[in-house]
This record gives structure tokens, sequence and C-alpha cells, in this order.
């Protein structure tokens, strides 16, 4: 397992260490252009630093409250990188067709370069907009089959809050009304609630927010991969036991004497642990298939083997719909669904962008979000 991150980690920190010296260079033409004077060794140590400033974050040594800044610095450094790199080759292109016209000139590489700028500014403004400005999607849906006296459900999902050290209590905050205020039957967090450690978790108090939400029927939750990332699930799982939230790891509950809910764990398990996680017909096999069926998977995978196995609602995140364009191609073409809504043979399928973010609180083409899912039962006409 180790050897196969290594192998995997090294060609990209290559890769990312190639991209930030070709942002870098443009900044030291541009300053040229300037006439600053900057020492290029202290210029190259500082943009090093902040480019890697995110692995730094990560090493266990103290002063804590130092290394969580780096991790900040870091995170918004990957929205640096991916734009940086996008408007420096669109820039590049334009200079060199510049080039072949004769036009190119001093004043212009210096208004080329202010634009870019201006346009790297414009885009994280907007992006941190997006992040933290989170919407409610609303779906209405029909199940065909009873559920005792109940003629309609309504669901709450919420997935992706990355809680640490950059989502924190202020955007929890913002969640609590959105939720509590529509009074659902029930809170379904679809794992990633925390970013990896649980350490700020818990030194922040985080859980007391979560605690505040209320759902007729209880808030659940199942784990993601940032959960196993971090390797505190016996911790992160007991805090949310504290607060009443179990965190469902293949693990079944019936609740309102008619709704059937099962939390898978995630695929991430398949890899870290041994005996990986229970398929999902044999998760669901004590179920009553006459009865609604609702599954948490957090990522979303084979949506044939959930809906061959009687699944009526299954609700998932982890792809952040990209988080921030262009990768929404990418997430597009990973996942037979990478956001929104798809009917498949009687299952209803959902993928939410997620409420929080990864990396940088940085959203194009992606809002941060909560799902409300209106369910009504055979016999239901209103």
């Amino acid at each position: 397992m180790l050897r196969r991150i290594v192998f995997f980690l090294l060609p990209v920190l290559l890769i990312f260490a190639v991209v930030s010296f070709y942002l870098g260079w443009h900044g030291t033409y541009f300053l040229h252009l300037l006439g600053a004077d900057v020492p290029p060794a202290l210029y190259w140590i500082i943009l090093y630093l902040i480019a890697f400033s995110y692995l730094l974050g990560r090493i266990p040594v103290r002063p804590r409250s130092l290394f969580r800044l780096f991790k900040v610095i870091g995170s918004y450094y990957f929205a640096v990188i991916e734009f940086g790199l996008i408007l420096l080759v669109a820039a590049d292109l334009v200079a060199g067709i510049a080039r072949l016209a004769g036009a190119f000139s001093r004043t212009f590489a210096i208004v080329e370069g202010f634009a870019v700028l201006a346009l790297l500014v414009a885009l994280m403004v907007w992006g941190s907009r997006n992040a933290w400005s989170p919407i409610v999607r609303h779906y209405d849906i029909q199940v065909d089959k009873k559920a005792g006296n109940l003629k309609q459900l309504k669901i709450t999902v919420v997935s992706d809050i990355h809680l640490g050290n950059v989502v924190g209590n202020r955007h929890l905050d913002r969640l609590l009304p959105l939720v509590n205020d529509w009074k659902p039957d029930v809170v379904l967090l679809a794992g990633d609630v925390i970013d990896d450690t649980v350490e700020p978790f818990l030194r922040r108090d985080m859980s007391s927010r979560l605690a505040r939400l209320q759902a007729k029927y209880g808030v659940f939750a199942v784990l993601g991969n940032h959960e196993y990332y971090g390797g505190h699930i016996p911790e992160y799982v007991e805090k949310m036991r504290q607060i009443g939230i179990p965190v469902l790891q293949d693990e079944t509950v019936t609740v309102g004497g008619a709704i059937q809910i099962a939390g898978r764990k995630d695929k991430t398990a398949e890899s870290m642990e041994p005996q990986g996680r229970l398929p999902i017909a044999e998760l669901v096999s004590s179920f009553d298939d006459w009865l609604p069926i609702i599954v948490m998977d957090h990522q979303p995978t084979r949506y044939d083997l959930a809906a061959a196995a009687g699944v009526d609602i299954l609700v998932s995140g982890h792809t952040h719909r990209g988080q921030m364009a262009p990768n929404h191609w990418i997430t597009r073409r990973m996942f037979e669904l990478d956001w929104g809504y798809l009917r498949k043979k009687q299952m209803h399928a959902f993928v939410s962008s997620g409420y929080g973010t990864w990396g940088p609180p940085i959203r194009l083409a992606s809002r941060s979000e909560i799902i409300q899912i209106t369910v009504r039962f055979e016999g239901d006409t209103h």
C-alpha cells in the first residue's frame, strides 16, 4: 500500500513542481518588466515554500498554529496554480501570435500581465462567493411502494462538508437554518464530514454545531474517503455517537416503522481495511423489499448493482462536481452521475456537489449546496 502511494505521489509532486516553475518564471519576467529588483534566491525559496505549504502543514510538529497556516495557504495555492496555468497558457498563445504579427512589445507584455492578474483575482473572488454562499436544491420524487402510514418523507442530504482548518463553525452556522427551517424527517450526512484529520474538528468543538441538526427520525452519517485518509475513524465515530448521530458502517436502521436506511462503508475500505466492505446486495438483504430502501454510499459507483439489489433511493457525494472548472469535464467522464439526479430502473440516484470544499474554498461551475428530497409513496396523490 505504501509503495503504491509513493509511486503515485512522486510523479504528481514532480508535475506540481514543474508547473510551479512555469508560473514562477512568468512572475520573475513580469517583475523584471516592472523594474522590480527581487533577489532570485529569495523569490524561488518563497515560491516553493508556498507551493508545498499544504504538505508542510501536514507535518505533525509544533508550533501547530504555524503549520495550520501553511495548510490554509497551500489550499488556496491549489486554485492559484490551476487558474494560473490556464490563464498563462492562453497568455503565451496570445503573445506568440502578437510576435508573429510584429505587435509584441514591452508595453504589450505589461498590459497582458496585468490582465492575467485581474482575471486571476476575479476568478478567486467569484469562486469564493460560490463556495461560501450555499444554495438549496429541491427534488420531488415518487417511490411506488407503501411506507406504512407515511404518505411522504422529507430527506435532507448534506455531503462533503470537509470540516477542518479551512471549513469550520462559520460555515456550519450557515448550514443549520437551511436544514432545520425545512423541518426534515431525516438528515443524511453522505460522507467526508471531516477533512482528513479529526484534530480541528475536536479542537474547535464543531460537533456542538452538528448536534443542533434536527430531524423527526434522526440524523445519520456514513464515512467518506477523507475520514479514511485521516486515520482517526474511531475518535470521529465516537464523537458523533456522543451527539446522537450514528455513523453507519455497513449497517442498517429502520425509522418511522417503515423507512429502511443502509449506510455503506466508503469504497476506500476496499483498499484500506482487510475485510473491505459488504456488497450492496448483502447489505440490504435483511430489508423487506416491499418497503422503501434508502442507501448512503459516499462515492457514486456501480449503480447497476444498487438498482439490482432493490434500492429505491441512493444518495452520494464525493465528486464536488469537480469543484473548480474545468475539472467537471473530468468528473463527468469518471462517474455515471457526477452531480444531480438520475433514474435507473426503479432507483432514484442523487449526487451532491457538496456543502464544503476540499483544498481551496473556491468553486467554479459548481456551488456549495444541500439537497432536499420530498419522497411521495404509493397512494399519495398530492
